[in-house]
């Protein structure tokens, strides 16, 4: 019955939000000369971090994610939604609403190449040829508030509040222990994380800090101080939950002991199995095998699989508990008067992360790494630093191949959920959609436009386009079936055309050469048509190949 409610209906209206054929629809502002919003809606922008296709429960996962869940039940859920491999390119672009090649983060600014420094586009962070999301609302009528993950930039002429953020509670690096002790990822260069709030360094965090509510915490606090001025806000709640180290309080700790003593395999077939019961692939879709870097399960020795296995029980609890923190938002808002006239995006910047603790560079067999207590008893918990490896990111994952830094769908392809005014669901929209179209569709959303010029620099267009004609049923597709789109990171390439998609997947986690698959029958990727379908992989080759000129790619050696 759930699954049969989930069908995009064609030609579906939905009164008040049809964006072109009601401009002055509530969900829309209009602006006097001074700027002040008349008419306009909130914007709650939620970015997980490091979460698989199949981590939540409407995208067919086990874990208990009713909050997340609602969104989609009342709105709308992307089934072909697109990030980059990593965190700061995704970020970058959900930022400007443009290729992170212009944006300034060709390459995450911790694995520049020689090669790539100095070339523009490849700056380490926001560069000046970019206006943001943040700095249009703000100078359009709006409070910006930002807390958690920025990733974009340490000096202060490129933190949060020089791009527009009014008030801001972040972490600015990859990834930190989320406790008060400030541990980084990896030694040297990052064994203490680097925070911020409003523009000036902490070097300290409080005693009881923990991530997802303290971010949680700073949000609702900014927008409370507001209330009543009249002024709509941006909030952009940024976790940097379930990115490793996997840390989580308790009860959510303990959750979900004992649910993946079957091991990774068992999780992926019920992953998959889950996907196709809610609708997202196909059932005729193939299931990817596990990537052949894992070890399989029943070649562990036990002591191997039980510390496997509290390890995704952590994981599992860290996604509930961000879940729970992005409940006490919600509630926040209908409390507060502004749930209804409050927008919610709801993604993640990439896909699970394959990499154990001593897999980040310089961290294997380093003294730093044995300060960390990783006992048994105490994964999860302060002190510990322990990653899922690429055996439950292969099952978080679910139908999907690959993960995170990578081009597969398993790294490229996220959850997205929208809900808000005017927005009638369950609704699942299936064609595809990109992470650079979120700015312009908040921007539709909000009545403003991107400028040509601002601050009296000339800024790149944005490459995104507005989903609100998906959003609001009056259009089935943003893309045209001929219109070809795609990215590049740490060396892999990819481009789609339709249902199309070429892929070059980079050692060492791929071949590194071009293959070819319909993605819209096949996400798992297992079926490869470069032979019998060589002049639509010839094609987007070329297409790729422009790309890369049009956007300043720089490949590694």
């Amino acid at each position: 019955m759930f699954r049969k409610a989930w069908v995009l209906k064609k030609g579906l209206i939905i009164a008040g939000f049809v964006m072109l054929s009601i401009p002055l629809a509530t969900s829309l502002t209009v602006y006097a000369a001074d700027r002040s919003p008349k008419t306009t809606s909130n914007f709650l922008l939620i970015m997980a971090d490091d979460m698989g296709y199949t981590d939540i429960g409407i995208f067919g996962g086990e874990i208990q994610t009713p909050n997340i869940d609602s969104i989609a039940e009342q709105g709308i859920r992307f089934s072909s939604f697109y990030t980059s491999v990593s965190c700061s390119p995704t970020r970058s672009m959900l930022m400007t609403g443009t290729d992170n090649h212009i944006a300034g983060l060709g390459n995450m600014g911790e694995l520049m190449t020689p090669e790539q420094k100095g070339k523009p586009g490849y700056e380490g962070h926001l560069n000046d040829r970019v206006v943001t999301l943040a700095e249009v609302l703000r100078d359009g009528g709006y409070h910006t508030y930002i807390a958690g993950k920025w990733h974009l930039g340490h000096e202060a002429e490129h933190l949060p509040l020089a791009r527009g953020f009014e008030r801001s509670f972040s972490m600015l690096q990859g990834g930190a222990s989320h406790w008060s002790d400030m541990s980084g990822l990896q030694t040297p260069s990052q064994e203490i994380a680097k925070y911020s709030m409003d523009g000036k360094a902490l070097h300290e965090l409080p005693e009881d800090f923990y991530s997802s509510r303290s971010y949680a915490d700073f949000l609702i606090n900014a927008i409370r101080r507001n209330l009543g001025d009249g002024k709509p806000f941006l909030a952009y709640f940024a976790p940097t939950a379930p990115h490793d180290p996997i840390h989580v309080p308790e009860p959510w700790l303990s959750k979900y002991r004992g649910q993946y003593d079957d091991g990774y395999e068992a999780l992926k077939a019920r992953r998959i199995a889950g996907a196709k019961k809610a609708g997202l692939i196909p059932e005729s879709a193939a299931a990817p095998a596990l990537h052949p870097k894992t070890r399989a399960w029943e070649s562990l020795g036990k002591d191997a699989r039980a510390v496997e296995s509290r390890t995704m029980e952590a994981y599992a609890g860290m996604i509930e508990n961000l879940d729970y923190h992005i409940g006490r938002i919600i509630k926040f808002l209908k409390d507060v008067g502004e749930y209804d006239n409050t927008f919610i995006i709801f993604t993640s910047d990439n896909g699970p992360n394959p990499w154990y603790a001593d897999e980040y560079p310089d961290n294997a067999g380093s003294e730093w790494m044995k300060t960390f207590d990783n006992r048994l008893d105490n994964i999860g918990r302060p002190g510990s630093f322990v990653g899922i490896g690429i055996g439950w990111a292969c099952a978080s994952a679910g139908p999907l191949d690959y993960f995170k830094m990578t081009v597969g769908e398993g790294g490229i392809r996220t959850p997205l959920a929208v809900a808000g005014p005017g927005i009638k669901g369950p609704r699942q929209v299936n064609s595809f959609a990109y992470i650079t179209d979120i700015m312009p569709t908040i921007l539709e959303f909000a009545g403003l436009e991107h400028p040509e010029k601002y601050r009296g620099r000339k800024v790149e267009r944005m490459r995104g386009r507005s989903l609100a004609g998906v959003i609001s049923g009056s259009h089935e597709d943003t893309y045209d079936k001929d219109t070809v789109i795609g990215g590049e990171m740490l060396n892999g390439r990819w481009m789609r055309r339709g249902d199309y998609k070429a892929v070059w997947v980079a050692k060492d986690f791929g071949p590194g050469v071009w293959k070819l698959y319909n993605v819209a029958q096949d996400p798992g990727e297992t079926r490869d048509l470069s032979e019998e379908r060589s002049a639509i992989l010839e094609e987007l080759k070329g297409a790729w190949k422009q790309y890369a000129q049009d956007v300043g790619v720089v490949l590694s050696k």
